[in-house]
């Protein structure tokens, strides 16, 4: 393996999205990833959405670069195959309800006596602790009271979701930071191991901004506003002649001045009121018209133009076609061939950060399910009448 995680070991207990997801970027990055999987089935992400055959597109996204592993947790044998990965490991994830662990027998207390340097990312609904900790929780349930769906949508719809897991993309995202902060600590200052409690709901909380001093100093609470980024004028979403979108960003006081003149609109680049970006806020509805009218006399190329020569920030709203044959897209190796089982091929994302001296890889698709039971059980010493033994018994897969 290659990578700036290079030989590091993480052990994943999880399934669906948001442990799987924090792991899928740290094994992009060179850590070994080893996946335990039920044998009934394994993560049921691998039937979720659209099929390849019997296995789901997504899966081989999310999953590449890990070992699969079959292991019955319902067994001793099995249990005792965690807890000697877990001796060897730098890093668990789970996203077990919290308590689920323990139950088995796998909680932080007897996986941290195996291994003093362990750090354990436990990501949950609610946390670990509090009155909500027993609570069953979704990414959409932590979109919802974390605040973002409050203020996501039109003003006169029902609040809105983004099309996305983007709660669980968003604890991964966290997951992934405190687990790294976690291994520099054990790795350069010489410190314990420890858990990363990692929530849906506090992960969305911590993207809001600054919505609680303004609703606790202003009484101001932030809701839907359709296009536009609240407080923060121009900015918004406006509707072009051939029926398209541009979303233009006039924020700055330079970037709004440079607009205003490239719409046909001096008088306002000008205009005292217009000044700051305070100003400008007070009249959001005014300039949003004015630049409303001029998009809606223009094609949506037409208006990227303009204001491209402008050098104001503005884009399309690219669906996933304009993202396939974007020129940038595919010159910067977002856009990465792969081959699925039977020889297929397939168009996936690339890898995000790009890091110019030890980039990540992508190295294998997501793999069968058990498809590295044998080799994992090999390398903890165990040899093939032994896991031939284990396998008769159930254990594994």
């Amino acid at each position: 393996m290659s990578g700036p995680l290079n030989g590091i070991r993480v052990l994943e207990l999880g399934q669906l999205i948001a442990a799987p997801f924090a792991t899928k970027l740290l094994a992009e990055f060179g850590a070994e990833v080893i996946k335990v999987e039920t044998p009934e089935g394994g993560d049921p992400l691998r039937t979720w959405r659209k099929m390849h055959g019997d296995t789901s597109l997504w899966w081989y996204l999310q999953s590449r670069n890990k070992k699969s592993i079959a292991v019955n947790l319902k067994t001793p044998d099995g249990l005792d195959i965690v807890k000697r990965l877990a001796a060897s490991a730098d890093v668990v994830v789970e996203n077990f309800r919290p308590g689920g662990l323990e139950k088995l027998g796998l909680g932080w207390d007897v996986l941290s006596s195996l291994n003093p340097n362990l750090t354990m990312v436990r990501i949950s609904g609610y946390g670990q602790t509090g009155p909500y900790r027993d609570r069953p929780g979704f990414g959409a349930i932590g979109e919802a009271m974390g605040g973002l769906r409050y203020t996501t949508g039109s003003p006169d719809s029902p609040p809105a979701r983004v099309g996305v897991s983007i709660g669980d993309t968003l604890a991964s995202l966290h997951g992934v930071i405190g687990a790294l902060m976690s291994i520099l600590n054990v790795k350069v200052n010489g410190g314990a191991g420890q858990v990363v409690d990692v929530s849906l709901v506090e992960s969305v909380f911590n993207v809001m901004e600054s919505l609680v001093p303004e609703y606790d100093l202003l009484g101001e609470i932030r809701t839907r506003t359709g296009g536009a980024l609240p407080g923060i004028t121009p900015s918004n979403t406006y509707p072009t002649q051939d029926g398209g979108f541009v979303v233009i960003a006039g924020n700055s006081d330079p970037i709004f001045r440079r607009l205003m003149t490239a719409i046909g609109r001096p008088d306002l680049a000008e205009d005292p009121r217009m000044r700051s970006n305070d100003g400008r806020s007070q009249h959001a509805a005014l300039l949003d018209g004015v630049i409303g009218d001029w998009s809606k006399a223009r094609s949506v190329d037409d208006a990227l133009a303009a204001l491209d020569a402008a050098d104001v920030p503005a884009g399309r709203i690219y669906s996933v076609a304009d993202i396939v044959a974007d020129p940038h897209y595919q010159a910067r190796d977002m856009i990465l061939e792969a081959e699925l089982p039977g020889g297929t091929q397939v168009k996936m994302p690339g890898i995000v950060p790009k890091l110019s001296g030890t980039p990540g890889a992508v190295r294998w698709q997501g793999p069968a399910l058990g498809a590295h039971t044998d080799a994992v059980l090999a390398d903890l010493g165990l040899d093939a009448t032994a896991i031939q033994t284990l396998r008769d018994a159930g254990a594994v897969k």
